[in-house]
């Protein structure tokens, strides 16, 4: 398995936030996580990451132990639902940071940064400044950002929920696009029903700190603790009173 998560717990102060949590994911697929605010989504991503520890349990990264590795040493890379791009660096800048931060020569800086622009369909933005940037392109700024070092693993945490629905429906295709196209493992967290099945190859809820997996989507749409199956009957509903 290309990341495990084992037997993961979290408390802060006596308020146990994680219990136990396990789960693996194959490279270049990606886990949707459902689950309403508060119940350890973000918590579970920033262990993962190294941002904070875990007080029991470990991380695995192609079989390897990363639990005790830094922040700087996993090459794995968490995204907060707001962009956080450097103000004082214009749409090239920002994407090409990572590979100016590992010394890269001037010439492979500008064929790696443009090639990855021209991608993500931000040619001809390249001196903008990232402040004049719609909600959409600044995410993709926001990816390229991270693309660019090559990460093992994306944290997703809830990137889109700021987006208004025409901008949040077309990063997410855009995300699943880039996914496939750079063969991404991803961790994708979010409190919208929809959008866990539109980004997940795999599924799991979270739930006051406790988290079901799913063997497949089909399991996840039936089960009664996912809300798929009554939000089905809801809509059935509404069609049925138009006729």
């Amino acid at each position: 398995m290309w990341l495990e998560v084992k037997n993961i717990s979290k408390r802060f102060d006596k308020n146990e936030v994680l219990k136990d949590i396990s789960f693996s994911l194959e490279q270049g697929k990606t886990l949707a996580i459902l689950g309403k605010s508060g119940c350890g989504k973000t918590t579970l991503l920033k262990i993962i990451a190294g941002i904070i520890p875990a007080c029991e349990g470990d991380v695995f990264h192609q079989h390897k132990l990363i639990t005790h590795l830094p922040l700087n040493k996993r090459n794995i890379i968490y995204l907060y639902q707001d962009a956080l791009l450097f103000p004082h660096l214009n749409v090239f800048e920002n994407i090409a940071f990572g590979l100016r931060a590992r010394k890269l020569g001037e010439e492979e800086i500008l064929q790696k940064a443009n090639k990855l622009i021209s991608e993500l369909g931000l040619t001809g933005y390249e001196n903008q400044n990232p402040q004049l940037l719609s909600g959409g392109q600044k995410q993709r700024v926001a990816f390229g950002r991270s693309l660019i070092v090559n990460p093992d693993c994306m944290l997703l945490d809830e990137p889109f929920s700021s987006l208004d629905f025409e901008t949040r429906t077309t990063m997410q295709m855009f995300y699943k696009e880039m996914a496939e196209k750079f063969n991404i493992t991803t961790v994708f967290v979010t409190h919208d029903l929809k959008e866990a099945l539109i980004m997940g190859n795999h599924f799991a809820v979270m739930d006051s700190g406790r988290l079901t997996f799913y063997k497949d989507k089909s399991e996840f749409i039936n089960s009664p603790e996912t809300g798929v199956m009554q939000e089905k009957t809801f809509w059935d509903n509404i069609n049925a009173d138009k006729t």
